[in-house]
């Protein structure tokens, strides 16, 4: 018997976390990522574990992003002394992301320890792991080239290959002997676009008896590549044309190199106004200098501009910020300018102060080319709200927002049908994990519709039990929330008429409808709650 325990990244596109056990009473992870997007999710990176870290012999990551990897020093800090394996580039990346969260989670928690005493409360809040804690947790990280299989214990071995997300990025396949039958377990991690900038296609692997599938976009379908070089082109001559700024959020890894890679593509065409840019974010900084060092993983394309002397992530007119000084004095200098900023989904970082000074100029724009968590500033911009909160101040958007999702280092519905697609001749049990759930839920649909796969979309910490011919569920119900935690859900339960009024008003303004989507949002909030509360 195995049984999985999908401890993360279900009903939600972050934290993802799989505990896998055998029969021998091995444990093994799969990812060990942050929970992201507000209050009533984050609450979860500080929530018991649901196993004992200091049982766990394995952690296999698929990638370096902080949804698959930031709760790694959390764990080692519980009592986690196994191996993390994982592909060369990502054991680079994770050193510097680790690092970097460690000392976000510090300056949160002192931040929010002083506007507790403010307030009148003694009470100190603890960060949920120092940068000391990710110091500590790199020793156990070890790195494997992809395509070979390894042996990770008794009965059980692995192999990585390449999931064309980001670099270093990795499909992981997993073989378990199980009562002298061995089970194939296939987690596809984050899958990547064919024809992605930089990083090669998505492995293409035919065969499992189980396969887990991310969903971050089950549901929509990406504009084309083109488009989207051409939107971004419209978003930098709008603003340049008001002698505004053009403000980016951009994850440090992967979606910041693409960015620099397009602009400089723009440069040597002549297309691009002869404008400053700055990449602002020291974490970016240093990713993109491990993307240099990393030219081995590059496809061809990008391969091919390196053979004619160009370097992919350079430019005459890009300047790079390291320090806070050199950051506040973007905003100081008058005229347009590209700024790139992290974070992603506009929580943190330095994108924030960028948005204060310019999120309310109408002549700016403001490009958003990520993924938008619910809950997240970033995700109300997109969403059409006229104020958000930066710095507790509210803040007009009258910036033109652009909102380009070709981008995407994920597949859209199309390419993750496509991949499964290789699937079909073994006939796997699908798994639908990663993603919001009216988007698992129209994946799972178009499994079942299109390759005639079998498609399930698992809940939080529900325990899955796989046999050679048999799946069964056990719900393992969620941990109690935290207590600072109950009135925030309690209110959230009580007001969800309230909330689906107040978007119905919003929507009635801009004269639009309410979806389908906006229900199931809310009706989705509401049941996860309900389960959450304590008896």
């Amino acid at each position: 018997m195995i049984k999985i325990t999908c401890m993360g990244a279900a009903g939600t596109v972050t934290g993802s976390n799989y505990l896998i056990e055998d029969s021998r009473g091995k444990k093994i992870l799969v990812d060990c990522g942050l929970f992201q997007g507000g209050k009533q999710t984050e609450w979860r990176n500080s929530a018991d574990w649901g196993f004992n870290p200091s049982e766990i012999d394995t952690l296999l990551l698929t990638h370096a992003h902080i949804d698959h990897s930031g709760r790694i020093p959390r764990l080692v800090k519980d009592g986690f002394q196994g191996k993390i394996i994982t592909s060369p580039p990502t054991v680079e990346l994770c050193e510097i992301m680790l690092l970097d969260s460690g000392h976000v989670q510090e300056m949160e928690a002192e931040w929010q320890t002083r506007k507790n005493k403010r307030k009148g409360s003694k009470k100190g809040i603890q960060p949920l792991y120092t940068l000391e804690d990710a110091q500590a947790s790199l020793q156990y990280l070890s790195s494997v080239e992809g395509d070979q299989v390894i042996d990770i214990g008794p009965g059980i071995k692995a192999r990585f290959r390449n999931a064309g997300h980001i670099l270093g990025s990795s499909i992981i396949e997993l073989w378990i002997e199980d009562a002298g039958a061995e089970i194939k377990i296939v987690f596809s991690g984050d899958i990547g676009k064919n024809r992605q900038l930089i990083v090669k296609n998505p492995f293409e692997i035919a065969d499992a008896d189980y396969l887990f599938i991310e969903s971050t976009y089950g549901n929509r379908l990406h504009r084309s590549f083109e488009d989207s070089q051409a939107e971004l082109l419209d978003a930098i001559r709008y603003a340049v044309s008001n002698n505004e700024k053009i403000i980016i959020p951009a994850f440090a890894v992967e979606r910041t190199q693409e960015i620099i890679y397009l602009l400089g593509e723009f440069q040597r065409n002549g297309s691009l106004p002869d404008i400053p840019i700055y990449l602002d974010s020291p974490l970016a900084i240093k990713a993109t200098e491990i993307f240099r060092k990393n030219k081995k993983y590059y496809d061809e394309e990008a391969m091919a501009i390196v053979d004619q002397g160009f370097d992919p992530f350079d430019m005459p007119n890009l300047k790079f910020t390291p320090s806070t000084e050199e950051s506040m004095a973007i905003n100081k200098k008058p005229g347009s300018a590209i700024v790139i900023a992290g974070s992603g989904m506009c929580t943190a970082g330095r994108i924030k102060h960028h948005l204060k000074h310019n999120l309310w100029r109408s002549g700016a724009s403001v490009v958003i080319v990520g993924f938008q968590a619910m809950g997240t500033t970033g995700r109300r911009i997109v969403d059409g709200e006229k104020q958000v909160r930066i710095f507790r101040e509210d803040v007009s958007v009258a910036a033109k927002v652009f909102t380009i999702g070709g981008f995407s280092a994920h597949a859209d519905q199309k390419g993750l049908l496509e991949w499964a697609g290789h699937f079909v001749g073994s006939h796997p049990r699908v798994f639908v994990t990663h993603g919001e759930p009216t988007a698992s839920e129209a994946l799972a649909t178009k499994l079942k519709e299109d390759l005639n796969l079998e498609a399930y979309v698992p809940r939080m910490r529900e325990s899955l039990i796989l046999e050679p011919q048999k799946v069964t569920h056990t719900m393992v119900r969620e941990e109690a929330v935290p207590e600072d935690m109950n009135q925030i859900v309690r209110a959230n339960v009580i007001n969800i008429e309230r909330e689906m009024e107040d978007l119905k008003k919003r929507l009635a303004k801009k004269g639009k409808e309410i979806s389908e989507a906006d229900v199931d949002r809310l009706k989705y909030i509401e049941e996860e709650f309900r389960m959450v509360l304590p008896e």
